[in-house]
């Protein structure tokens, strides 16, 4: 990770949930918290994205009835 500095969470999952977690860590050759920290940072990178173009639609979408608006 560099230089950049981090901030740990502690999560509290259930049973059921951290062994699922641990089962997909193990199908991709990695720790359970690796695995989460990739996931949660894909996700978050994910919903930024689809924030983005669903905002950017909207705008674009009603373009005129702003116009007509302001």
């Amino acid at each position: 990770m560099g230089s950049e500095s981090t901030t740990t969470f502690h999560l509290a999952v259930s049973p059921e949930s951290a062994r699922r977690l641990t089962e997909l860590a193990v199908k991709a050759g990695v720790q359970p918290e690796e695995f989460l920290r990739v996931s949660v940072e894909e996700w978050l990178s994910h919903s930024q994205t689809s924030f983005s173009e669903a905002a950017s639609y909207v705008l674009k979408k009603n373009a005129e009835l702003y116009r007509r608006l302001a």
